[in-house]
Formats: C-alpha cells, sequence, structure tokens
C-alpha cells in the first residue's frame, strides 16, 4: 500500500508530500491545476522515461518519493528479496530528473536502473488511464486476473507441476538423442576395452613387468657381478672373510682382559659375520635366479611395448590405463542402458504428456466458466458507467494443439486470454489495448476491476480520466464502484466529477497561485469543512451559492 508521495521542483509543484491510507483517496481541482501531475510522479517512479520539460523552471533537478507498506505486496517483497532490495516492511522508490535530461533513481536507498524500478513497481501499482502505465493491457497480467477471478489454484498449479515432470523427461531424451548413433559408440567401446583387458593393467602388475624386463636387459652383467662377488667374499672352505673375522675376533680376545672396550668390538664384529653370511646366501640365491633366457626377454619386451603404445593410445600414462580401463567400462554399461532408457522414455513422456493434457483440460473448464461470468458481469458494469451498447468479452486462445504428443509443456495451460471490447453497440469487440480513448479505457478497467473485486496481485490502483465525459447519475455510480473497490484494494482517483470526489474515503485538492511571477501548484489535504467547500466550488463554478453547498452536504451524507 502506498503511504506516502513526496514531490519537489516537479512541473509547477514547488513541494508537495501526501500521505494515504486504505481505501479511496480522490485528488480534485480546477482545470490546469496539476492533479494529475501527482499520477505522472507516480508513472515517472514507476519506470517511465521522462524529459527535462518536467523539472520546474528554474530548478535544477526534480525529486519524487514513494513509500509503500509491503503487508499486502508479497509479490513485491519476493522481488526484492531476490534483487537483494530488501529492508524490512516498507520499501521506498526515489528518482531524480535533472534539468540537463540525465536521471538517476533508487530502491531502498541503493542505485537501482529503470528496468528493476518498472519491475517493482508492477508489484506496487497499477494506474488505469494512461496505455503506457495499464497493467490490464498486458496479457500475462490478464491471464493471472481471470484466474484469480476464477480461484483456479489448484487446476493451475496441477498443470504447472504436470509441465514441469514432462519437461525434465523431455531433456533427458534430448541428452541421450545428442550422444548420436549410440550403437557406433558401442562397437567402438567394446573394441578399445577388449584391447585394454587383455593385459595386466593395475600399477604393481606393470611395476613388477618394468623390473623383471629391466633385469633380463641387464641380466649378463648382473651374472658377472654376482660371480665375482662370491668369489671374492669366498672360497671352497668357505667365506674368506668370514675366516678373517674369526681369527680377529680370536687375537682380540686374547687381550680383551687389559681392555674391556674390546668386547664391544668382538660384538659388532659378530654382528657383522652374521649379516655378510646372510649377504652371501641371499647373494647365491639371486645367482641361481639369473639366467641369459632371450626368449624370455623378447616376451618381456613384447608385453612392454605393448603397453607403451596402448598408452600413447589412450593419451596416458601405463599406470593410467587402468582408470582408463573402467571408465570406457563405465561408459558402455550406461550406454547399453541409454538404449533400454530411451525405449522406456518413450512410454514414460507420452504418460507425462496424457496427464498434462488432463491437467490442462481441467485448467481451460474452470477457465472457460470464469470467462463467461467475468465477462457478463464487466459487460452489465460498462452500461451502468455511461457506455450503453458496449460490451465485454473474455476471448479464450488455444497456445498448443493438446493431441500433439511432439508438443512441448506450457506451464500456463493450452491457451491465452485476451479481453476484447466494444465501446459501442454494433461495433466488433477489439483487443482492450487497442482501445484509444483514455476515458473508455478507465472505465473499462474501472469495470474490470470492481467485477473482480480487485482479485489481482497489486495492491494500489490508481484512475485519471475515468470520469472523462460523463456526468450526472453515471457519474454518482462511478464514484460508487471507485468506493466499492476501495473497500477491498488502496484506490486513488484524480477527477473532476463531485459526485466522484464525494465517495472518497480521503481528499486532496489540488490549487494553483502566482508567486514572485511564477505559476505554482499546492496540495492540500481537506477536513470536513474544506471539502464541503471544494465539493460545492466542483458544482457551482465560479460562484459558489447556498444551492451548491446544500448540494455538497447532500451529496456527503449520501456516500456516508
Amino acid at each position: 500500500m502506498l503511504t506516502r508521495l513526496a514531490i519537489r521542483d516537479f512541473a509547477v509543484v514547488a513541494s508537495a508530500e501526501l500521505e494515504f491510507g486504505p481505501g479511496l483517496t480522490v485528488i480534485s481541482g480546477e482545470t490546469g491545476a496539476g492533479k494529475s501531475l501527482l499520477v505522472d510522479a507516480l508513472g515517472f517512479l514507476s519506470g517511465l522515461r521522462a524529459d527535462s520539460g518536467v523539472v520546474r523552471h528554474g530548478a535544477e533537478r526534480a525529486e519524487l518519493v514513494a513509500a509503500f507498506d509491503l503487508g499486502d505486496a508479497p509479490a513485491a517483497q519476493a522481488w526484492l528479496r531476490e534483487a537483494e532490495f530488501d529492508d524490512g516492511d516498507d520499501c521506498q522508490l526515489r528518482r531524480t530528473l535533472r534539468a540537463d535530461g540525465g536521471s538517476r533513481a533508487w530502491i531502498n536507498g541503493r542505485p537501482a536502473t529503470l528496468a528493476q524500478l518498472g519491475a517493482l513497481a508492477q508489484c506496487l501499482v497499477e494506474i488505469h488511464g494512461q496505455h503506457e502505465h495499464q497493467a490490464l493491457l498486458s496479457r500475462a497480467s490478464q491471464l493471472a486476473l481471470l484466474d484469480a477471478y476464477g480461484r483456479s489454484d489448484a487446476e493451475l498449479a496441477a498443470v504447472r507441476a504436470a509441465a514441469q515432470a514432462w519437461s525434465v523427461l523431455l531433456r533427458e531424451r534430448d541428452a541421450l538423442a545428442r550422444q548420436g548413433d549410440v550403437g557406433e559408440r558401442i562397437d567402438w567401446l567394446e573394441h578399445q576395452l577388449e584391447e585394454l583387458q587383455r593385459e595386466a593393467l593395475e600399477p604393481e602388475a606393470i611395476a613388477e613387468l618394468v623390473a623383471a624386463h629391466r633385469r633380463h636387459a641387464h641380466s649378463a652383467a648382473l651374472i658377472g657381478a654376482c660371480d665375482s662377488a662370491l668369489a671374492r667374499l669366498g672360497d671352497d672352505d668357505g667365506p674368506a672373510l668370514g675366516r678373517q673375522l674369526q681369527q680377529v675376533r680370536a687375537e682380540l680376545a686374547r687381550q680383551r682382559e687389559h681392555e674391556p672396550r674390546l668386547g664391544e668390538v668382538d660384538a659388532m664384529l659378530d654382528s657383522a659375520a652374521i649379516q655378510l653370511d646372510e649377504a652371501l646366501a641371499l647373494l647365491d640365491q639371486v645367482r641361481a635366479d639369473l639366467d641369459l633366457d632371450p626368449a624370455a626377454f623378447d616376451a618381456l619386451d613384447r608385453r612392454l611395448a605393448r603397453l607403451h603404445e596402448l598408452a600413447r593410445k589412450h593419451r596416458t600414462a601405463p599406470e593410467g590405463l587402468a582408470a582408463q580401463r573402467d571408465a570406457l567400462d563405465a561408459e558402455l554399461d550406461a550406454l547399453r542402458g541409454a538404449g533400454k532408457r530411451a525405449r522406456v522414455l518413450d512410454a514414460e513422456i507420452a504418460a507425462a504428456a496424457a496427464h498434462w493434457r488432463t491437467a490442462a483440460q481441467a485448467l481451460s473448464a474452470v477457465r472457460g466458466r470464469a470467462a463467461a461470468a467475468l465477462s457478463q458481469a464487466t459487460t452489465a458494469l460498462i452500461a451502468e458507467l455511461g457506455m450503453g451498447g458496449g460490451r465485454f468479452e473474455v476471448a479464450l486462445e488455444p497456445t498448443t494443439d493438446a493431441q500433439a504428443p511432439e508438443g512441448r509443456p506450457d506451464p500456463q495451460g493450452a491457451e491465452r486470454v485476451e479481453f476484447l471490447v466494444a465501446a459501442n453497440a454494433g461495433q466488433p469487440p477489439r483487443p482492450l489495448r487497442k482501445v484509444a480513448s483514455g476515458g473508455e479505457l478507465s472505465r473499462i478497467s474501472l469495470a474490470i476491476e470492481v467485477a473482480a473485486l480487485g482479485l489481482d496481485a497489486v495492491p494500489t490502483m490508481v484512475f485519471d480520466e475515468v470520469d472523462s465525459g460523463i456526468g450526472g447519475a453515471v457519474a454518482q455510480i462511478v464514484g460508487q464502484k471507485l468506493r466499492a473497490l476501495g473497500a477491498t484494494r488502496q484506490t486513488l482517483c484524480v477527477t473532476h466529477l463531485p459526485q466522484v470526489a464525494a465517495q472518497g474515503h480521503t481528499h486532496y485538492a489540488v490549487s494553483k497561485a502566482e508567486r514572485s511571477g511564477m505559476t505554482q501548484s499546492a496540495v492540500q489535504l481537506l477536513d470536513a469543512r474544506q471539502r464541503e467547500a471544494e465539493l460545492a466550488r466542483m458544482l457551482g463554478g465560479v460562484e459558489v451559492g447556498k444551492e451548491a453547498r446544500a448540494a455538497a452536504r447532500r451529496l456527503l451524507r449520501d456516500a456516508g
């Protein structure tokens, strides 16, 4: 709900600040006083583009500020959170318009683009009367209003859920289709995998193969080294070093009583003798395992060459071949399952499409009933509002062939809506967005809003030129409809008719006067006495007599 509008140096308004509450607020004033400037200010705060002409003469810039209570605007709260502009339960829109043509905007004190300002304003205020401000001209808004009127939340939710489930399956099928000829890929993977599976590819097996190959490649040198070592370390009577160690130990043992530390030396030599015996035993075993076998070496060489060839083919190190084998095996399993999944998907997609069509048909039935009821109610209200012979229709246009299995799911259902209107008898109905007259558009919009009891989500509605070209009893009916609408939504109306102004819960008057050689407008909140005087002026013109004052009191009394 709009709570405050502040204007400075805007057109002929030097400074004005208005406080707003629930119900119907009317704004009146003499012709040319600038009462529609308040609507224009809200329009510019809604993101409309402006030129330097809106800045008051002599000022550097105009400043516009609107404050909103978000208690009745959940869509605005969600938008603010998503865009990270949220700041509690209140919201402030601010915009400056410079005399040089520049413009800046803020949302809750943070810089914003005009696009962001407009997107948020669509959730906060709906201005009727000017085509560029009119949310009801949007077919998306028309569909949302029809669904709200028909209370089709459950049916719409079912269609959206069915569309989501259908879309998920279609995306999966598209992903499978993008894989190309799965059969060719399977054949290629099987061939590659067969090559890899013929070899022992685990890192341990490869390490053992490399070691064996190196050992056979150097077997002659190894045999020579082992034979030479054995010859030097031992002879036919036993290891030569071993005999020398025993002799040394015996000689030192005879002198140990004279030097106790020789005992430590003896212990070390004893350990060395043991290590020497073990080394000789292992060396003998190594020598026994060595053999000059060209055939075995060739076999190892061929195996190692195959591993390197596979590694180059798969662009990895030999140690990475096992991981490559496992990856190919996993892909092969997935592709083999993909063929089966594709066949199952066709059945699942057909079932999902049938489910969506069933849900869409249920939604279409609700929309059809709601369209007929809204058309009838709005047509009756149009006649009451002085457009005798006028007709309003809600046209439902199919958007998809419900029987086409290749169709794509629409989360909004199987049709779109177009509001059609014939302003006069005998005229064919035309889309509401093509109605030229601002006054007709305002009254038609008022009729739609009253018929729908303000079911659209926008919390504040502004009507401009709603009483253009009407008077008398019709004007009173327009006022009554606006007051009824104000009971469900905050409603603002700029009017020159006393019958409409009398219905307001709050009344502002705009006046103009010459100050310092310049025409300036001022805005004043009227109390009961001032309101009676303003209505009398609207009734009586320049000369306000007793009859006009009495009629003004009567209008206020009848409005309650």
